[in-house]
């Protein structure tokens, strides 16, 4: 069976795609491999920064890898904060990231906004790129407990409820990053 890393250490997300490769793929993640660096994030695209993670997995331990970046884009913010969701207040506190946001767009009726997930698959020597996106709306308080980072803020659209107040089997059925798996999974399934 084909090996694949995924550039990881999420053991929850690890064990989804195995599930969905089950049979197909042995899938590894950064610790069943030995990868204990913090991979830099340094591009200032998802795209970018998937594709950083995928490659120096393939350079360093020759196997073919998949990675994946997320983050907020807010559309009166001039799709901030982007590749700088995680550290968008200058932490990682996901309370201070919000608060920016609601900041920034106080006073502001445009509250538009996607969720966007970036995979970079290299297999092969190619760069196979998946996306999924889920346009929604940023709420003008936090609603829910579940999630984590913005999920409070963002109601996607059609539903009444915010990513922190859906159950996580619900929210991964439709989640930017869902969609961005299923068409890598169908992809890999197909060769």
């Amino acid at each position: 069976m084909k090996k694949l890393v995924f550039a990881t250490n999420n053991q929850h997300k690890t064990e989804e795609i195995r599930a969905a490769l089950a049979g197909k793929y042995e899938v590894l993640n950064l610790e069943d491999i030995g990868c204990f660096v913090d991979i830099p994030e340094t591009a200032n695209t998802f795209e970018g920064n998937a594709t950083l993670k995928s490659s120096y997995v393939v350079k360093h331990f020759n196997l073919d890898c998949f990675a994946d970046d997320s983050g907020l884009e807010v559309e009166a913010l001039n799709n901030e904060p982007g590749v700088y969701s995680a550290r968008y207040s200058g932490s990682r506190d996901s309370l201070e990231n919000i608060q920016m946001v609601l900041g920034k767009l106080e006073g502001n009726p445009n509250r538009k906004a996607r969720f966007k997930t970036v995979i970079s698959l290299m297999q092969n020597g190619q760069n196979h790129i998946f996306e999924g996106v889920i346009e929604g709306t940023i709420r003008t308080a936090l609603s829910g407990s579940k999630g984590f980072g913005y999920d409070p803020v963002f109601q996607p659209d059609g539903y009444e409820l915010t990513f922190a107040e859906m159950d996580l089997a619900e929210k991964n059925k439709i989640s930017h990053r869902a969609i961005a798996l299923n068409k890598m999974v169908a992809f890999l399934k197909e060769i």
